[in-house]
């Protein structure tokens, strides 16, 4: 590589007429020098395109196609990295770095024209389509052996959450993903209500119908001076009084709460000191109220909106209309493998669901939550934009075929570039290709050969090894996670081919 990136050497020795040094061949080693970098992670991550390919190693360009789609992160980096060996070849062949930008932006341009003209508008009570899209983005993924159950599980989440009539938009913060060690991916559900890792404190109460629950952001535990200071008790006497004391206002907070006709009590996790004393959870067990402690902070925007109730700062505040209702609480045994609370059956329900994922370990858990969460991005982007592209290689393919039509309308450089562009596309089938033990010479080229007589939906067929009619198959993306993979992919390289220095800081 280094050989071939050499730029030429000044021919008066580095100076101007002036005499003063000037290192111009710096710019562009600068470029080829970033160029190299990005290449090489594109390449590292090519092993990971497509159902058969290897796990995924993510960038910062694929958080950005993260953030906006959700899927095709791979995709991107991929494209990225092709667009950033035509680069190479295109500024050795003495192209200015302006107009190969320049170029490309034209034919990103034309390229979202293209992708938007072969895509299919879809509607959202259109479950079957909703459900092939899922079950597309599982495919590459570990846990692909259970998209007949984790597809269906991310289609209703996203339903239940939203409006399909007005909605714009998905915001994934309703949709709260609760991990549990022990199991198998077979036992993750969808909850419709509230499920909480957390354990109930007073054993004596795990079940309770009709549940009037309240959240609570106060300690029921015996008050702190201001000051870190110690009291000296001399006799019993006054150590009485000093629990009496202690007992009576613990038990005026218990019985304000029972008297609201709460009777599940939420405590929000304390670091001042112990949110719930053995006392108070004595008289709260007494009066069979269920109590659930070690609420997290950020957990509390997500339990109101679920039950309808409000956090409760101050005692005095601790009225019925604070409270939420449900039909049902309660503590559920998970086969040995720990416990779980839940709460079902809410009366005035927020638009929000709870997808429990369980696993044997640690990394089965985690891989099964990202991809539920790209599952639910892809439905997302279907929301956003109302559109379905085939998948297999068929738009990337379709693009090169049209971009080489279109650089032909070009002059000079610029259709140099729009070429180079268009055949830089031909990476992503040919890595689908690679990755499926196919032949990626003879692959591509009879998919371009489909694609140029006007077979837009053939694809590369990565179960059958071969090329079909990739809609048929029922392998489909969202339009927006190939609009967004090649919109973002040739912002980075523009931005790459603009940097020709490096300032070192310390």
């Amino acid at each position: 590589m280094p050989e071939a990136m050499a730029a030429p050497k000044l021919s008066n020795g580095g100076k101007n007429k002036g005499g003063a040094y000037v290192d111009r061949d710096k710019p562009a080693q600068i470029r080829y020098s970033n160029i190299s970098a990005a290449k090489a992670v594109a390449d590292a991550i090519r092993t990971s395109l497509g159902p058969k390919g290897m796990d995924k190693m993510l960038v910062e360009l694929s958080k950005a196609q993260d953030i906006e789609a959700g899927d095709g992160t791979t995709s991107v980096v991929v494209i990225a990295g092709a667009l950033l060996d035509a680069c190479s070849k295109l500024l050795q062949k003495g192209i200015h770095p302006t107009i190969i930008s320049e170029s490309f932006q034209k034919a990103v341009d034309k390229g979202v024209e293209v992708l938007t003209g072969m895509s299919q508008p879809v509607q959202l009570s259109d479950r079957e389509t909703l459900l092939n899209s899922a079950t597309t983005s599982l495919c590459s993924k570990v846990v692909s052996q259970y998209s007949n159950l984790l597809a269906p599980m991310s289609v209703d989440a996203v339903m239940r959450v939203i409006d399909p009539a007005t909605a714009t938009g998905v915001d994934l913060q309703d949709i709260k993903i609760i991990k549990k060690l022990g199991g198998t991916i077979d036992d993750c559900e969808l909850v419709d209500g509230l499920v909480l890792t957390q354990r109930v404190a007073n054993t004596g109460v795990t079940r309770v119908e009709k549940a009037k629950i309240g959240l609570i952001q106060f300690c029921l535990s015996p008050p702190k001076t201001d000051m870190d200071n110690q009291i000296v008790v001399s006799d019993y006497a006054q150590m009485d009084r000093v629990l009496r004391e202690e007992r009576a206002y613990i038990l005026n907070l218990v019985k304000q709460i029972k008297k609201a006709g709460c009777n599940v009590l939420l405590i929000q996790k304390s670091i001042l000191r112990d949110a719930l004393s053995d006392l108070a959870l004595h008289f709260l067990n007494k009066m069979k109220i269920m109590v659930v402690k070690e609420i997290e902070r950020e957990d509390i925007e997500f339990i109101c909106k679920t039950i309808g109730t409000k956090p409760i700062a101050h005692i005095d505040h601790f009225t019925p209309e604070m409270l939420g209702t449900a039909e049902l609480a309660e503590e559920v045994n998970l086969d040995g493998s720990g416990k779980l609370v839940k709460i079902t059956g809410c009366t005035s329900p927020g638009k929000t669901v709870s997808i429990v994922v369980r696993g044997s370990n640690k990394l089965v858990i985690e891989e099964a939550e990202r991809s539920i969460h790209d599952a639910l991005c892809v439905i997302r982007c279907l929301v956003k934009k109302r559109a379905l592209i085939a998948g297999g290689g068929a738009p990337e393919i379709e693009l090169a075929v049209r971009l080489a039509e279109y650089s032909r309308t070009l002059a000079g450089m610029e259709a140099y570039c729009v070429r180079a562009y268009a055949d830089a596309l031909e990476v992503i089938p040919s890595t689908l290709a690679e990755n499926a033990g196919l032949n990626p010479i003879s692959t591509v080229t009879e998919l371009r050969n489909r694609h140029a007589q006007g077979d837009k939906m053939a694809g590369i067929n990565v179960r059958k090894g071969g090329i079909s009619n990739i809609l048929e198959e029922l392998v489909v993306q969202p339009l927006l996670v190939s609009i967004s993979a090649l919109t973002l992919a040739t912002e980075t390289v523009r931005s790459i081919l603009k940097i020709d220095d490096v300032v070192n800081t310390r």
